[in-house]
């Protein structure tokens, strides 16, 4: 069982890091949220979850990265939900961080988990159910930065994902494209996507 991958980031895109170890290359699977924690760095720690899919046609092996062990305890919690897959769980863990999570969790705010693409009624309502004892009990939420979660429950984090992605997509880092798309959500929620991504460019330095 891999533990932890530690060398050079050789590649990094939002949803793929590639780490070269002992001369071999690892892809892994990542959240925007690690790939905003490690971009523009040249050696990374990645904390590994393996997911091994024996057989149909073809086995398949896929590595998933986190910066945090916060992160990896969260993924492995959401991924124990029926209905919540690798993707799925990839999906929410980059729509907000981990400590909004463990917040939006803990409080039974299934609105918010319901703007996670993806994400329909029901699944929200069975990761509240199953998960916010199991946050509570861990010890997660007390391990992780206060603060800001009261106000990120306002902006839509649904057009925020879509914003910041195709911010990133044309080039712009994920934190500064984040803070711009927080600061126009919370003074218009009801902007579109498109607009938002205008707007942000302009702001953008």
């Amino acid at each position: 069982m891999i533990e932890y991958i530690r060398g050079e980031l050789t590649e990094l895109t939002p949803a793929l890091a590639v780490v070269e170890a002992a001369g071999v290359g690892y892809a892994l699977n990542i959240s925007l949220n690690t790939y905003s924690a490690i971009q523009g760095k040249k050696e990374v720690k990645l904390l590994v979850h393996e997911a091994i899919q024996a057989g149909g046609r073809d086995d398949s092996y896929t590595l998933y990265g986190f910066s945090s062990q916060q992160e990896r305890q969260l993924y492995r919690l959401l991924i124990t939900v029926s209905g919540v897959g690798a993707n799925t769980a990839r999906m929410i863990l980059s729509s907000m961080t981990s400590a909004e999570l463990c917040n939006v969790i803990s409080t039974g705010n299934e609105k918010m988990l319901k703007t996670v693409k993806g994400i329909g009624l029901r699944t929200a309502q069975r990761i509240i159910v199953d998960l916010r004892d199991k946050i509570i009990s861990s010890g997660i939420a007390q391990e992780l930065p206060a603060g800001g979660s009261s106000v990120a429950a306002i902006v839509d984090n649904a057009v925020k994902d879509e914003a910041v992605g195709a911010l990133t997509m044309l080039g712009f880092s994920p934190a500064p494209s984040a803070k711009a798309v927080d600061e126009l959500l919370r003074s218009q929620p009801d902007m579109p996507v498109e607009q938002v991504v205008k707007l942000a460019l302009k702001m953008i330095k």
